[in-house]
């Protein structure tokens, strides 16, 4: 298997933290999006869409959109709950981490922390915190309940809201403020198999 992508990246960053937990072995093949890596027709033979990451498997195929990633190399695990209701679940909170979560984290992370903070998008960066603190805290209210998200146990929904939450200081949000999803993190953190995101 070969993984497209950036580990700084949050969405990039769930696949290569699946992989080793799970042991899955594969060559990662670094896509720099600021120099537009993902934008050329190679690429784009890859994922049309131009967005990073992207898993080739071996037999050729391609699959995009970083939650559909964990979960086929998830399937069959722990960590992909196959029990409908479970399952759902999984399915609920990642929906909330594209639509509820990354908008606002990651976007705010990658104002502040790639681009160094611009002067023109500045307003923008501001912008994002109300929602983004929404978020964390429906999480904070969920973790002060169980230890995951799904089930009280670690599945592909823990580790697609780990991803940017655990970095969300780099766009401006204080973790100090949700003990328990600091203790989440930790949690995750301490499993024998986790992998840090590379700086």
């Amino acid at each position: 298997m070969k993984v497209y992508g950036d580990i700084r990246s949050g969405n990039c960053y769930k696949i290569k933290l699946i992989m080793s937990l799970l042991d899955i072995e594969h060559e990662w093949i670094h896509i720099n999006i600021l120099k537009g890596d993902n934008l050329n027709d190679e690429f784009k033979a890859k994922n049309p869409s131009g967005k990073i990451p992207v898993l080739e498997l071996d037999d050729g195929r391609y699959l995009s959109e970083s939650n559909a990633i964990i979960n086929y190399l998830a399937s069959g695990s722990t960590y992909y709950p196959s029990e409908r209701f479970l399952h759902a679940e999984v399915l609920q909170w990642q929906f909330f981490e594209q639509y509820s979560h990354e908008p606002y984290i990651a976007v705010a992370r990658f104002i502040a922390k790639y681009l160094g903070m611009p002067e023109e998008r500045r307003e923008e960066f501001l912008s994002k915190q109300e929602d983004g603190h929404k978020a964390l805290s429906i999480m904070e209210q969920k973790l002060s309940k169980s230890d995951y998200l799904v089930n009280n146990q670690l599945t592909t929904a823990d580790i697609a809201l780990f991803a940017y939450t655990h970095v969300a200081d780099d766009g401006g949000f204080d973790l100090n403020e949700y003990p328990a999803i600091q203790r989440w993190i930790q949690r995750i953190q301490s499993h024998p198999k986790f992998h840090p995101m590379s700086e």
